[in-house]
Order: C-alpha cells, then sequence, then structure tokens
C-alpha cells in the first residue's frame, strides 16, 4: 500500500527552524524523485523544493538559502530543514513523488507567527 506520511510541523515564531519529515512506503524509494509543496489558505499547491534519486536538488525561488532538502533511502524518508522562517511560509506542507505524483498525504501544518 502506498502511503506518504508528513510530520514535524508546528507554530514557530518568524527567524525560527523547523525541520519536516516525510516517510513513504509501498515504492522504491531509492531510485524515485521526490519533492515538497505547500500550500496555503486560498492558494493553489505549489513546488517548494524536490531532490532527485542520485541527490541533485533544485528550489523555488521564495525559499532559496533558507530550506534545504534532504533524504535517506535507507529510511525511505525525505526531510526538509526550513531556515529562517517567514509568516509567508505558513502553509500545509506535503511530499510527493515527483512524477507521477501519488495519492497527497494529510501534509503537516507549518504556522509562522510574525
Amino acid at each position: 500500500q502506498v502511503q506518504l506520511v508528513e510530520s514535524g510541523g508546528g507554530l514557530v515564531q518568524a527567524g525560527g527552524s523547523l525541520r519536516l519529515s516525510c516517510s513513504a512506503s509501498g515504492i522504491t524509494f531509492s531510485i524515485t524523485d521526490m519533492a515538497w509543496y505547500r500550500q496555503a489558505p486560498g492558494k493553489r499547491r505549489n513546488l517548494v523544493a524536490r531532490i532527485t534519486s542520485l541527490g541533485s536538488t533544485n528550489y523555488a525561488d521564495s525559499v532559496k538559502g533558507r530550506f534545504t532538502i534532504s533524504r535517506d533511502n535507507a529510511k525511505s524518508t525525505v526531510y526538509l530543514q526550513m531556515n529562517s522562517l517567514k509568516p509567508e511560509d505558513t502553509a500545509v506542507y506535503y511530499c510527493n513523488r515527483v512524477f507521477p505524483p501519488l495519492s497527497w498525504g494529510q501534509g503537516t501544518q507549518v504556522t509562522v507567527s510574525s
């Protein structure tokens, strides 16, 4: 059964940090390109960062230099380290396979207070 489970969100003050985790099951994780997305209230879900199976990464302009995506193939887990958080980073964060996407998990809420 394919499943994505995100965790690590919470409430943090502006300038703070959080580390999100996403555990994947039911897929061959080590050969799968993965990504983090986020959806703010009333807005579309957007790509935040992605990482290939070989570890190459790229980021949305809005998070470059602040967020770092990484993966642990032995644990079938992808991470998102978020530093220097801003109120505009407030959203529900999701992970997923880059293509084709899997069924979305429940996401994890990140709230950044000013």
